[in-house]
């Protein structure tokens, strides 16, 4: 999975450096097998299942500004997302560039499961989670096409400004540029039901994998 998040980020041309976070000196192995660099492993309390992103990106931001190094802007693409490609980053990175006063971009799709139709409970009642639309057709009863389009953010890409981190800790910002994917190139895999359908689109020739250029981690020849 690092492999093929690493790939397309050099074959992108885009970054002057594909840098690792970690806390794990075996992923760190494994990163720098395929390119990327690892100058140092992120502390343990911010590597857990519940650690804000902003977290470890500022320790890691400030950790290289500390060393002499420092962008004016980053991208963050997580190892989860395989059928990323290096013109998708490509695309991102124009579509982001073009765009006067934004804070940062990130990756969008048109939802399955639409918000309206959610609900939250409380006790032995729920409530719509979004309550909008007239009271004759609330959303919750209303088609999914005759529903206003709403968008996901997936876990591909996202670009922002380095500022927005340093001067107002946080990783979106406000002015947020949408980039909405295309086919499955914000596919995420998060448990196995994810990894047994991107086996059955790599099986049917509906996706592919970017191209690795190393042999595998760990192989003996």
């Amino acid at each position: 999975m690092l492999a093929y998040t690493v790939a397309p980020a050099i074959e992108s041309g885009v970054f002057d450096s594909v840098i690792v976070s970690t806390d794990s000196e075996e992923i760190a192995a494994v990163a720098r097998h395929y390119g990327a660099e690892v100058p140092f492993l992120r502390p343990a309390e911010f590597a857990s299942d519940t650690s804000p992103d902003i977290e470890w990106l500022e320790h890691a931001l400030t950790e290289l500004k500390r060393q002499g190094r420092a962008w004016e802007a980053f991208s963050l693409l997580r190892p989860t997302s395989p059928f990323r490609t290096a013109a998708m980053i490509e695309r991102a990175w124009s579509t982001f560039t073009s765009q006067d006063g934004v804070d940062s971009l990130r990756a969008v799709e048109k939802c399955t499961q639409h918000p309206g139709k959610m609900w939250v409970v409380r006790g032995e009642r729920m409530f719509p989670l979004l309550p909008f639309g007239p009271e004759t057709q609330p959303w919750h009863s209303t088609p999914y096409q005759a529903l206003p389009t709403v968008y996901v953010q997936n876990a591909s890409l996202e670009i922002a400004w380095s500022r927005v981190v340093f001067e107002r800790r946080t990783i979106a910002g406000d002015v947020v540029v949408p980039f909405v994917t295309e086919s499955y190139e914000g596919f995420d895999i998060n448990d196995p039901a994810d990894w047994m359908i991107a086996e059955k689109l790599l099986a049917d020739g509906a996706v592919q994998l970017p191209p690795i250029r190393q042999a595998p981690y760990g192989m003996t020849v």
